[in-house]
């Protein structure tokens, strides 16, 4: 089981991750149950290759050992089913509710507010890719304002992307569809939080959390290998298994294209961070998203704030109904989709392996301190319109340990992220619903 979820609630705490990408442990006199800082357990792991350069490996074992947190696996008792009885929000919202029910209120800090408003001039930035796609000299300015958007925002919108837009709208509308089908059809494809693929509505396994007003669609689409056509796949419409697939291989091509241009940002070679991903075991889901209209919205989120766990997310965002809001300078930015366009972000997998950059070398000889971000946002409500999204996640494969690009890193700065596998790091996430960027700053070193 590859789904980030299964295999790894099996192991006992006291099991050392099994040994991948060059991680290996090590005795430390330690007891594996001591508690280290903030609660977590620790052990010392042999950093895998691309987390150390090789000429420090060669002089110093200091930066090949690290004490990393170990407390990231959970009894399957606590993923085998949620802890309350799930309802899909779209049946209270059919049913004509005037209020929201209380498990849905937030409290009154996490709830949409009238913040200080931004610069009402201010806008994601946009990004048109036609030249990288055609070759064109002017490829290099669309790469630049690809680093500098992941510096200064973690997101961007992406035009000429290379998707067909006929292919796009059937996307929008075979899923539109599967969610207009009646409700015992859809809850036949009922997820856990073992693998969360399938069809639900909620995240996180806290008893009596404050719960999101939204359902979704979660599935796994690479590598074929953990696919599963027969068990969570709807089967209608018909056409949605194709147009899926067909859309899944086309966004995956592109997140590979963008992948190459931001490893070059890093002054690496274009394939360092498909290689960090795992090469070809990278992976790709998909969750569609339906936000139902909302009696009340000024009282809950449509998704709780969040910073997406995985490497990239390419969102086909509703071109009429705005709901995704981004944190830039300390408030919320709704953002307006330009018709057409994806929007993507930068998840938490590439901060790690950039995060310890002292200085970012970019193709046009320009030396930043910047880094890649991945940016806290989340989905507000609304009382007029239901809202559909389509967020395609572009992952590391799940058994690769993934750590600072040894590049990147100096005796002056060692590693601040330990290194820990993919499916590791989801587990640890999606055991605690979305929170901000909570889980990331939980796991640093010091």
């Amino acid at each position: 089981m590859r789904d980030g979820l299964g295999n790894l609630g099996t192991r006992s705490r006291n099991q050392s991750v099994e040994d991948k990408s060059g991680i290996g442990e090590r005795d430390t006199g330690m007891d594996s149950n001591s508690e280290g800082k903030k609660g977590l357990q620790y052990r010392q792991v042999r950093l895998p290759p691309h987390a150390i350069k090789a000429e420090q490996a060669a002089s110093s074992s200091h930066h090949l050992e690290t004490l990393i947190p170990v407390q990231l696996t959970f009894a399957m008792d606590d993923l085998r089913q949620w802890p309350e009885p799930v309802v899909p929000v779209q049946s209270l919202s059919d049913g004509g509710l005037t209020s929201i029910p209380e498990k849905y209120v937030k409290p009154p800090s996490d709830r949409p507010s009238l913040e200080a408003n931004l610069d009402p001039g201010l806008t994601m930035p946009v990004v048109d890719l036609r030249g990288i796609y055609d070759g064109l000299v002017d490829s290099r300015a669309a790469m630049v304002a690809i680093w500098d958007a992941c510096k200064e925002w973690g997101f961007f919108q992406l035009i000429n992307h290379g998707v067909r837009p006929d292919l796009v709208e059937e996307m929008k509308g075979v899923w539109r569809e599967f969610f207009r089908r009646p409700l015992d059809e859809k809850q036949g494809y009922a997820n856990s939080p073992a693998t969360y693929e399938g069809y639900g509505s909620r995240v996180g396994v806290e008893k009596g959390a404050v719960l999101d007003w939204g359902d979704y669609y979660f599935l796994h689409l690479h590598p074929r290998s953990i696919k599963s056509h027969d068990r969570h796949w709807p089967a209608r419409p018909s056409t949605l298994r194709k147009v899926t697939e067909e859309y899944g291989g086309e966004v995956f091509k592109l997140c590979g294209a963008l992948l190459r241009v931001l490893s070059m940002g890093l002054g690496l070679d274009e394939e360092y961070l498909r290689r960090a991903f795992g090469g070809d075991g990278t992976a790709s889901c998909v969750r569609v998203n339906l936000y139902p209209k909302c009696p009340q919205p000024e009282l809950t989120l449509g998704l709780s704030p969040h910073s997406d766990p995985g490497g990239l997310t390419v969102l086909l965002a509703d071109d009429h109904v705005e709901g995704l809001q981004v944190r830039k300078d300390g408030a919320w930015l709704t953002v307006r989709p330009v018709p057409g366009a994806f929007i993507v972000n930068v998840g938490d997998q590439i901060e790690v392996i950039c995060f310890q950059s002292p200085t970012t070398i970019c193709m046009h000889d320009v030396i930043s301190n910047g880094i890649y971000k991945s940016v806290a946002h989340r989905v507000i409500a609304n009382s007029k319109d239901e809202r559909l999204s389509i967020a395609f996640f572009y992952n590391p494969e799940g058994d690769v340990a993934i750590g600072p690009a040894r590049e990147l890193l100096t005796p002056q700065l060692p590693p601040l992220y330990p290194c820990i596998t993919f499916n590791e790091y989801r587990m640890y996430v999606r055991k605690r619903g979305p929170s901000g960027k909570s889980q990331m700053k939980s796991l640093k070193l010091y």
